[in-house]
């Protein structure tokens, strides 16, 4: 089947709970993580709708219904949307081999926890140039042990996959990046009902039949927000314009967002850039150093400090309190007077409040 003229169809793998991500994922798919206030996996839709990819199917297994509920049909987001879920994990390629019913055209796959720039309508012009089967975006990065390698040839097609090589082994600096564009054709070597990765199964095999795979290098944004760290960064990155999402436009380095029916006293003072979400209150003589996003109803008491932080909904600090490189999970009540820096303070899986270490020489 030759490729489609455009690309309206994909995949997004929103995966599992995200180990990593624990404890701010305990409760939410790590896809469902507010990223300036609104779901990360909302970001990537409209990120897809910008170009023109409207058909999205959405591969679910850790608390499918708490997104179904809250995405519906797409069509607040301008895009239609089906669901899959996983009854077992089956992997990157069983998880789109499930949504098989849906993809009879080239289509894109997405990892559900990517944040990135890359322009998908080049990206579709090259597999197309290239009559390939299966494109990988490639992203270049420093340290290319984490992940997984692809070693392309002079005219970019894929000539072998290392698994997280070792520092002595790695032949090269450009790494899978988690976006592929595909032909349905390909979706008959997968096995049904069956776990089975991209990385260590498909792509290995379709080298091995001497299918047409190339790897698309580009050099944009990319950021897999896999860790608590990242993720502060992801959000830092976005307030401070050094990326933009179609969901906020506008924001720049020294912007205050603040919903109208947020309450903020005369004598607080804001330095962007700072979001500011609805029905929050800013009491007197607070301060808050941007980068700093607050989510709804959240509560900041009288001579506050608040520097480098993210909180999410429903949080009420005392009187006094500083906070510093911090990610505050949702419901949480910082005590009167208490410091808290480079700390994630959330509800864990029994409960109740607990802090961990944030990393900040990993949080940008």
């Amino acid at each position: 089947m030759p490729s489609s003229s455009t690309l309206t169809k994909a995949v997004i793998l929103v995966g599992g709970h995200g180990v990593r991500l624990q404890p701010l994922s305990y409760y939410m798919p790590k896809p469902m993580m507010p990223l300036l206030n609104r779901p990360f996996l909302e970001h990537i839709i409209a990120y897809l709708a910008k170009f023109k990819v409207t058909d999205i199917t959405l591969a679910l297994s850790y608390l499918p219904e708490l997104i179904r509920s809250h995405l519906g049909d797409g069509s607040n987001l301008g895009v239609q949307l089906h669901y899959t879920v996983e009854d077992s994990p089956l992997g990157t390629a069983g998880a789109v081999k499930n949504a098989n019913r849906y993809l009879d055209s080239t289509f894109a796959v997405l990892n559900g926890d990517i944040f990135t720039d890359l322009n998908i309508a080049d990206m579709l012009a090259f597999h197309q140039h290239k009559k390939a089967k299966v494109t990988i975006a490639l992203t270049w990065v420093d340290n290319p042990c984490a992940f997984g390698v692809v070693e392309t040839d002079s005219e970019d097609r894929v000539r072998r996959f290392t698994e997280k090589p070792n520092t002595n082994k790695v032949t090269t600096h450009w790494i899978n990046a988690g976006i592929y564009i595909l032909e349905p054709e390909i979706l008959r070597h997968i096995p049904v009902s069956s776990y089975y990765m991209f990385e260590r199964g498909l792509f290995p095999l379709l080298l091995k039949l001497n299918e047409p795979v190339y790897g698309y290098p580009f050099r944009g944004y990319w950021l897999d927000m896999g860790t608590p760290e990242k993720y502060l960064c992801l959000n830092c990155d976005l307030l401070l314009a050094k990326m933009s999402s179609p969901l906020t436009p506008g924001l720049g380095q020294n912007s205050v967002c603040c919903e109208k029916d947020a309450t903020v006293h005369p004598s607080a003072k804001i330095m962007g850039p700072a979001v500011i979400g609805s029905r929050c209150q800013i009491d007197q003589r607070a301060r808050i150093e941007g980068p700093v996003i607050i989510g709804e109803d959240c509560y900041v008491g009288e001579d506050t400090s608040i520097e480098k932080a993210m909180l999410w909904q429903g949080i009420s600090i005392g009187a006094g309190a500083s906070l510093k490189g911090c990610i505050i999970g949702s419901n949480i009540r910082i005590e009167e007077g208490k410091q808290v820096t480079n700390r994630i303070v959330t509800l864990d899986h029994t409960g109740l409040p607990g802090e961990s270490c944030l990393r900040a020489d990993e949080a940008g």
